[in-house]
């Protein structure tokens, strides 16, 4: 019987809001089709969020981020501090050097590319052209032929005299095996002073006949110093960005 009496409540309150509703006069939405919207302009605006979506590899992958951050994680681990500097400031860190390092890119893609499409000069397919251009400068000068090789090597295909006949989806996979194996080297470069370090203080430890206390744990404050004295930051700084004028 209470059951009953809550239907019937909720039924009757139902029914007062829709004929209320009714009485408001409630503004309708209709949908049109096939009118107002151009259908090329609707690809344009799903092109465009396509892009947007894969900008963050592109900046990761086509840029020199991918040098910067490994080398600073490589310096890290070098110095033994683990989790310091922390991941959020490195890859702060690394993302303003490479707006550094990819200034003269960035301003010809705007001058070249955004500018004259925001001003209508251009339409979508040229400035996406032009700016695929701007970022092919940058990986061709830095890229090695021997990476570029090894995609024509899989494909059997035959590989071009001229750098700038390789196609886009086969320069930027050989881009990052570049950038990895630069950045790889450049780690290793780092690693070898502190390696050095850490076998003084093992050798040390076991002539005085400590030997059950770890060499990482004496070595790392003498690590900071070292880094501290020589201004560490300011040289691996200066390491890759001149690795990139090479």
């Amino acid at each position: 019987m209470i059951f009953f009496k809550k239907m019937t409540f909720f039924f009757l309150l139902l029914m007062s809001s829709l004929a209320s509703a009714q009485q408001a006069n409630l503004p309708g939405v209709s949908v049109n089709f096939g009118q107002g919207t151009n259908l090329v302009d609707t690809l344009e605006v799903l092109l465009l969020f396509t892009i947007l979506t894969l900008a963050p590899a592109i900046v990761i992958l086509c840029t020199s981020f991918t040098r910067i951050v490994i080398v600073l994680s490589f310096m890290r681990q070098a110095l033994g501090t683990q989790n310091m500097p922390p991941n959020q400031l490195l890859i702060g860190f690394a993302l303003f050097l490479s707006i550094f390092v990819m200034m003269p890119t960035g301003k010809s893609i705007y001058e070249n590319a955004i500018r004259p499409y925001q001003e209508k000069q251009i339409d979508g397919t040229k400035a996406f052209s032009v700016l695929e251009k701007d970022l092919r400068l940058f990986m061709e000068k830095h890229v090695r032929k021997n990476d570029i090789g090894l995609f024509y090597d899989v494909t059997n295909a035959k590989a071009p005299s001229d750098i700038k006949e390789v196609p886009t989806h086969y320069l930027i996979p050989a881009f990052i095996i570049s950038e990895l194996k630069t950045a790889f080297q450049i780690g290793f470069l780092l690693y070898i002073p502190f390696i050095v370090l850490d076998m003084v203080v093992a050798s040390v430890l076991m002539a005085m006949g400590m030997m059950m206390l770890p060499p990482m744990l004496v070595s790392m404050p003498f690590k900071l110093l070292l880094f501290v004295l020589v201004d560490g930051w300011q040289l691996v700084t200066g390491a890759i960005l001149r690795s990139f004028n090479t």
